[in-house]
């Protein structure tokens, strides 16, 4: 798989897996708790986010067209910036909820089968909001990849990451498939960590093109012929890691200070949990 193929495609991979472990638990919940009549009001949730989703995205990539050139790198800047703030936000979330996240959804399908009246509705809305959040994030991150990759292959890269998400998320709920959760997680984190230093680095540049950042742009060093961006390497650590083969300071300051704080607080031991003594307030 190309390089310019593998980001979207690892990218969509973990989001379609987290919307498809909400989804599956919900699912199993309802099976067992013998309300399959609710099971429609998955989907009908499930199909609107997919909606919401598409329509962001195509509402977001028309306004992008009728921009002028400098207001079109600014915007094209805001996307990435949103894309990293977006994905940075969701590896700590999973990171910090990946051991609590069905007792949650648990006691939330709880309260919604509680409800005498409307269960259908708050169903639709719990599971509308959860895979709405991992398909907006999506489309800003697509957006943002899309614009440094104007080819073919990012775009099949997405679709094939979606499709292998949903194929993995039907396995789990059948019970065909183990997957150790923990550690795809934890390669994934590290793995959005490492685009998003790059994002967000591409985002001083379109900053700097669009005429509003203007400082720090003292070439660092120049590799464009020891390693050029248009060579397989090159290519490969561009897609990967966000490369550039004559990088200036800011971007350089910028790549290394999100990974140094990003990873540090991402290794970091989660905090065990205290208990109060009994009759403490």
């Amino acid at each position: 798989m190309r390089n310019s193929m593998l980001i979207p495609f690892l990218v969509m991979l973990r989001e379609g897996i987290e919307a498809a472990l909400i989804v599956g638990i919900v699912a199993s919940y309802l099976h067992h708790a013998n309300r399959k009549d609710l099971m429609p009001a998955i989907w009908v949730g499930v199909l609107l986010a997919c909606a919401l989703s598409l329509f962001a995205g195509a509402a977001l990539q028309f306004a992008a067209a009728e921009f002028p050139q400098k207001q079109q790198e600014l915007f094209e800047g805001v996307v990435g910036l949103v894309a990293v703030v977006m994905l940075t936000s969701m590896v700590f979330w999973m990171r910090r909820a990946a051991r609590s996240i069905k007792s949650e959804l648990h006691a939330s399908l709880d309260r919604a089968l509680a409800r005498e009246s409307g269960p259908a509705w708050a169903l639709i809305t719990m599971v509308f909001l959860a895979v709405a959040r991992e398909g907006l994030e999506s489309v800003f991150f697509l957006l943002a990849i899309f614009q440094q990759s104007r080819g073919w292959e990012a775009p099949v890269g997405a679709l094939i990451g979606i499709a292998a998400s949903v194929a993995i998320g039907i396995g789990l709920y059948k019970g065909g498939i183990r997957l150790d959760l923990r550690r795809f997680f934890r390669f994934t984190g590290v793995f959005i960590l490492l685009v998003g230093a790059g994002l967000l680095a591409g985002v001083l540049r379109k900053f700097h093109e669009a005429g509003i950042w203007n400082g720090l742009q003292t070439v660092v060093v120049d590799l464009s012929e020891t390693l050029p961006m248009d060579g397989p390497v090159g290519a490969v650590l561009a897609g990967l890691l966000g490369y550039q083969a004559v990088p200036v300071l800011g971007e350089v300051i910028v790549y290394v200070a999100f990974l140094a704080v990003s990873l540090f607080w991402f290794f970091r031991p989660s905090p065990r949990p205290t208990h109060s003594p009994a009759g403490a307030c």
